[in-house]
């Protein structure tokens, strides 16, 4: 098992709704063993998690602290002119026969339409996608999320010739490392949301890479949504608390991205 699986793992344990799981069993099991007052105390940080998550406020204080990174890191731009766009992987799951015969977007797939109207306004004349399959790579069927890219690119009027794929890549660090091989040295117009932007500019700058990057999926301010969306407790809310705290933490301790220098 590799740091990349471990790591993804861990994330997955330390938020809810797995996290909540975790308290309730670790309750029980205190609670037997007659450490009632702690079996209370780690039920109850559990829920108090899951409940502080799910307010819409902090999901946007989260967010917000994302997002005034990714305002700093997109300033000055130039609509133009680049060797290559790239997209990088999140916005689009692979198609996974027999079950789904067809590639399904998300809620990051802005990604590929901003690409794609880069390249439809002249940009720059490529567009590379990123995204591997860990089940591909483990002996599955060979469904990338590169591919699936490929394919709405195509639907969306891009000429097949002018797409580049990177098929192999599992993480934002794989981007910026294969990403680098392909274009040597190249002026690349990198495509991420928003909440990626700071940790995905500061791989790329520890990759060596000429660049600027592009945020998508920015954050609608309460002003704009009803107010009972803005302040009650949501699922929507703690996804988007979940995503913000992971990436906080990958921008602030994971190291591995220390080894792409060049």
């Amino acid at each position: 098992m590799n740091t990349f699986v471990i790591l993804k793992i861990l994330a997955t344990l330390m938020l809810p709704p797995a996290s909540l799981a975790i308290g309730v069993v670790l309750s029980l099991l205190l609670r037997l063993a007659g450490w009632r007052r702690l079996a209370g105390a780690t039920l109850g940080a559990a829920l108090l998690q899951i409940l502080v998550l799910s307010f819409p406020p902090v999901t946007q204080l989260l967010n917000l602290h994302l997002e005034a990174k990714a305002r700093e890191a997109v300033a000055g731009n130039q609509p133009c002119c680049y060797d290559a766009i790239v997209v990088l992987g999140g916005g689009i799951s692979p198609a996974a026969p027999p079950y789904t015969t067809e590639p399904e977007l998300n809620d990051a797939s802005d990604r590929i339409w901003q690409a794609a109207r880069m390249f439809k306004a002249g940009a720059a004349p490529r567009i590379i996608v990123s995204g591997g399959s860990f089940v591909e790579q483990q002996g599955g069927p060979a469904r990338t999320e590169a591919e699936a890219m490929r394919r709405f690119l195509l639907d969306l009027g891009i000429p097949g010739e002018v797409i580049v794929s990177d098929g192999k890549s599992l993480n934002t660090i794989d981007n910026m490392r294969n990403v680098r091989e392909l274009v040597k040295g190249g002026r690349l117009a990198i495509i991420t949301s928003a909440f990626h932007v700071p940790r995905a500019a500061k791989l790329a700058k520890r990759a060596g890479l000429n660049f600027a990057i592009f945020g998508v999926d920015w954050s609608v301010p309460n002003d704009a949504i009803p107010w009972w969306d803005a302040w009650l407790p949501s699922v929507g809310a703690l996804a988007e608390s979940n995503l913000a705290i992971r990436e906080l933490v990958a921008l602030t301790f994971d190291r591995r991205g220390d080894g792409l220098a060049p």
